[in-house]
């Protein structure tokens, strides 16, 4: 699908918006867990969860449908040992935002990490972070 700037931009930000949505915490979070992305949204969860960072309670801006994260405060102590395989961004109010595969560098997940294999007591962290809406 190509999408116009325009639209595209209306999207990043509806995004943005679901990640900062609520009042409940003062910033969103964002959980590692092992295993594949389900399907959809809302289910039961399964997975291990390896490890949960803090991203800032703007989360992210947008230009041109780029999404580009802020800063993101690090697990220093991941809850459990084992790959990552997709994480989710919940809310404010703890709600699922949304979900992202996650991938060792050059492995084309939404999330690339240096290396999937977290380690339960040890720091999980991530430097930098964009999403681009669809294509023009």
């Amino acid at each position: 699908m190509k999408l116009t700037t325009a639209r595209r931009s209306t999207i990043a930000q509806g995004i943005i918006a679901d990640m900062t949505a609520g009042t409940t915490n003062p910033n969103p979070a964002l959980e590692f867990y092992t295993g594949t992305i389900p399907a959809s949204l809302g289910g039961a969860i399964a997975d291990t969860l390896l490890a949960t960072l803090t991203p800032s309670a703007t989360v992210a801006t947008e230009s041109g449908g780029v999404i580009t994260f802020g800063a993101i405060t690090e697990d220093s102590s991941a809850d459990a040992t084992g790959p990552a395989g997709w994480a989710r961004i919940l809310d404010r109010n703890g709600v699922e935002a949304n979900y992202l595969t996650v991938t060792g560098t050059g492995g084309g997940g939404d999330i690339e990490l240096n290396t999937v294999d977290i380690v339960a007591g040890g720091p999980v962290a991530i430097t930098s972070g964009t999403i681009t809406v669809g294509g023009a």
